[in-house]
């Protein structure tokens, strides 16, 4: 029986294309047992998270089973702030964030975007957190990991010296660790 794995891609223009190379990397690691999910996620820009928490939701709702939830750069998240104010009656086998913005600031534009401040506290303590982020990543500065690791300790952070936002496109240590689950 394969293991489902839901992937939410980065934003961005072209943000889907560009994150069919990660899911290609993660796929061919994990192999034939695992069932890779990868929607398009659409931008609805009335709303001030354009959407993707309750798209979220709904991609998570219909999976079969136990899931396991992958997310990039903005898709995670948004992964996190989906799970953090959302009651998720599927069971979840683990949470793969990779290249993670925290968003902060008084702009208006980043208001729907930022985390509740309690938010760890909402996240289940029976699910295990990787965090994955790279020294060099040009699009979120690496001081983000940094406030992660302040929020949610009980989490695994995988501080990794090179592989840009992009982790070169080789999630070979994002599959060891779902193997691992």
């Amino acid at each position: 029986m394969s293991k489902h794995i839901l992937f939410i891609q980065g934003a961005g223009n072209g943000g889907y294309e560009v994150d069919t190379k990660l899911v290609a990397s993660l796929q061919a690691a994990l192999g034939k047992d695992y069932d890779l999910n990868y929607p398009r996620m659409q931008a609805d820009k009335a709303a001030p998270d354009f959407g993707w928490p309750q798209q979220i939701g709904k991609k998570i709702s219909v999976i079969k089973g136990e899931v396991i939830l992958v997310g990039h750069s903005f898709g995670s998240s948004m992964l996190l702030k989906y799970l953090s104010e959302n009651k998720v009656k599927k069971k979840i086998a683990g949470i793969f964030l990779i290249s993670t913005p925290f968003w902060s600031g008084e702009e208006d534009w980043k208001k729907g975007f930022k985390l509740q401040e309690n938010f760890a506290d909402k996240l289940s303590n029976e699910v295990s957190v990787f965090f994955y982020h790279c020294r060099d990543d040009e699009e979120v500065p690496f001081s983000h990991l940094t406030l992660y690791m302040q929020k949610i300790t009980r989490a695994t952070f995988r501080e990794i010296s090179r592989g840009g936002h992009q982790l070169n496109n080789d999630l070979t240590l994002v599959a060891l660790d779902i193997k691992s689950l």
